[in-house]
């Protein structure tokens, strides 16, 4: 069969058909390829977006969860500060019912205060009237003076006058009652010597002889052992005032300076009487014993009991006459003697004699 030549021209329409329809496929394909390729590149973003939203969604749940925890503790918190205001407001009720109590008793309390100030005053009113009384009954004292126990007996003493000497023994004696005693307190320190009971009980006789002076009298308080001296210094031969405090006191708070030593000459002791002008009208004596010398020094270490009635009698008889003398005798072992000279020197110069109890003054 022979093949009919086609001219490249010369188409059929069939052909042109047919070649029409590639290149639709063709087209077709090629919008597929770019349509493939435009969805794989939306699937791609999509995936982005998904895997980023689910990093997102996980960030979230981790969020979630540490909320969650705050959640949990801000309840925890909340719980406990509710109960810890229950407590606080237990607490309020407690102190306020405690405040209402002590309001009670602070209302009893104050009206017992009320009667305590009440009785205060009444006793106030009671002290002032009892001192007023007092001062009544002690006239013109110018000091006061208590007793142990607030006890002051009758003594007898006539401390009045206008003009009084007050003559206290500072012999070594005063330092105690027994011979050996004496002997082993000598050889003791100042302070010692100070403390010793005998010494403290003459410091309070002349501690009560000062307090019971008349306002309006004058004083003088002289110190004696082997020689006599005034308790304040510069006021030899001198009358202090008894109304004068400064003068009183200085008195008694020097013979507490005083340190007992040596031994006893009542000779020097009465001639301070002929020192003071005008003389003395009263004499207040506080002694132990009968002296154990005259006006001058022994010339030997001991002495007997008739000797020392001796230096009694001689240092009697130089005192002027008209001047009551008033002892106080305090206790002395080994002077048999003294009791009866110094109750006779008492009848003799018209003033009187004691030895005090051990609880005096």
């Amino acid at each position: 069969m022979q093949r009919r030549k086609v001219s490249p021209f010369s188409m059929s329409f069939l052909d042109i058909m047919f070649c029409g329809f590639g290149a639709v496929v063709l087209l077709v394909l090629i919008l597929n390829a770019d349509t493939v390729k435009a969805r794989n590149e939306t699937f791609a973003d999509l995936s982005a977006d998904v895997i980023r939203l689910e990093q997102e969604v996980l960030v979230g749940q981790d969020d979630l969860v540490i909320a969650r925890n705050s959640v949990d503790v801000t309840e925890q918190e909340r719980v406990i500060a509710v109960g810890e205001a229950e407590q606080i407001a237990e607490t309020i009720s407690v102190l306020e019912r405690q405040i209402a109590s002590m309001k009670n008793e602070t209302a009893a309390s104050r009206e017992d205060i009320n009667r305590l100030s009440s009785d205060l005053k009444t006793l106030d009113s009671e002290q002032k009237r009892q001192s007023e009384r007092a001062i009544a009954a002690a006239g013109d004292k110018v000091r006061t003076f208590k007793g142990e126990g607030d006890r002051q007996y009758l003594t007898g003493l006539k401390v009045g006058g206008k003009r009084v000497l007050i003559l206290i023994d500072v012999s070594a004696s005063m330092l105690d009652e027994t011979v050996v005693n004496v002997v082993r307190r000598r050889n003791m320190d100042d302070s010692k010597k100070r403390n010793a009971p005998k010494w403290r009980r003459t410091l309070a006789t002349a501690d009560w002889l000062v307090s019971n002076l008349p306002s309006t009298a004058r004083f003088q308080l002289y110190t004696f052992n082997t020689r006599a001296r005034p308790a304040i210094s510069g006021s030899d031969g001198k009358w202090l005032l008894a109304s004068n405090r400064k003068d009183v006191d200085a008195a008694v708070s020097a013979l507490r300076q005083r340190v007992p030593a040596d031994g006893t000459s009542l000779y020097q002791a009465l001639a301070v009487a002929k020192k003071l002008s005008p003389r003395p009208d009263n004499i207040l004596l506080v002694t132990d014993g009968l002296p154990t010398q005259g006006s001058n020094k022994p010339s030997g270490t001991t002495v007997s009991a008739a000797e020392r009635l001796k230096h009694f009698e001689t240092a009697s008889r130089s005192l002027s006459s008209g001047i009551p003398v008033n002892t106080i005798l305090l206790p002395m072992e080994g002077d048999a003697y003294a009791a009866a000279a110094f109750w006779k020197l008492a009848i003799d110069t018209r003033g009187s004699f004691m030895t005090p109890a051990r609880d005096w003054p």
